[in-house]
């Protein structure tokens, strides 16, 4: 996935017809079930892989708490935030950006805890993959949500010529306004195994949010951005790697600046290596 290209000028004329701006959350996501191309259950992996068009690919996970009081973040991306978000990585020299949307809600209490899309650069591609994604609404009373199933899946069950080929970290983004759930069981009725069936990897009775961080972060650069106050301990989880906004509108923003942030630290420590070596060679 992930060879085609996003058209900000073909995006927004398509938008325009779709009537992204004019239609509530209900119309713009209209699964009522988790989308069958979206369902985790036997997914052995997600790929990213380069491409003619992306000859290196970036994988970016973005995944979207989908309970009852997080359905602004996917309707504001679908009208104006995730085309704002790809223009400013496309202009500030991010070229193969390729996102993943997935979702993340309660495996303890509902149907679709975990939903994952394809890793995308088109913006055809992506807007499809986005409003597949079930907004079950829900959410359970036991203090927190599931954002460790996105870690999960993203240790497990991705792979990216990034890393493969260059050695270099990809992004998992979690977005929500709840504590995490510190216990995900192989066993219980809702638990890992029953979301991925046989394509379960991993610890024999389940993992614990620490584990589950660990193993994410050894390939991937992993964030979470609260709503408000981050409530539980994200500050102390994952320090400067918990990030706050005020408001919704902000999150496009805020995950623009932090890849930026790290690419062109990147890019920078990459150009200053390949004068070196000029010099070094005496060809400067």
């Amino acid at each position: 996935m992930g060879y085609s290209r996003y058209d900000v000028k073909a995006r927004a004329t398509r938008a325009e017809e779709a009537g992204y701006s004019q239609k509530s959350l209900h119309d713009n996501f209209k699964q009522r079930n988790i989308h069958s191309e979206m369902n985790p259950f036997g997914v052995k992996f997600r790929e990213c892989r380069d491409s003619e068009n992306h000859p290196f690919s970036l994988p970016v996970q973005i995944y979207l708490d989908v309970t009852g009081s997080m359905g602004s973040i996917p309707q504001q991306l679908i009208v104006e935030g995730l085309p704002k978000m790809i223009s400013n990585l496309l202009n500030k020299g991010i070229k193969s950006p390729s996102i993943l949307f997935g979702a993340v809600g309660d495996h303890e209490c509902d149907k679709a805890p975990l939903q994952v899309g394809q890793f995308e650069s088109g913006d055809e591609e992506l807007d499809k993959w986005l409003t597949s994604t079930y907004v079950e609404g829900n959410g359970g009373g036991n203090g927190g949500e599931s954002y460790g199933l996105a870690w999960y899946f993203g240790a497990n069950h991705v792979v990216s010529d990034a890393w493969e080929k260059r050695n270099q970290k990809g992004y998992i983004f979690t977005i929500g306004d709840e504590p995490n759930l510190q216990h995900y069981p192989k066993n219980s009725a809702r638990g890992l195994k029953h979301i991925m069936g046989s394509a379960y990897v991993g610890e024999p009775s389940g993992w614990t949010a620490d584990q589950l961080l660990a193993e994410a972060q050894k390939r991937n650069h992993v964030y979470h951005i609260s709503i408000g106050a981050p409530r539980g301990n994200w500050n102390s989880i994952l320090r400067q790697h918990s990030l706050v906004v005020n408001s919704h509108t902000e999150i496009p923003d805020l995950i623009f600046k932090t890849i930026l942030s790290n690419e062109g630290s990147l890019q920078k420590a990459e150009g200053q290596a390949h004068y070196e070596k000029m010099k070094q060679e005496e060809i400067l």
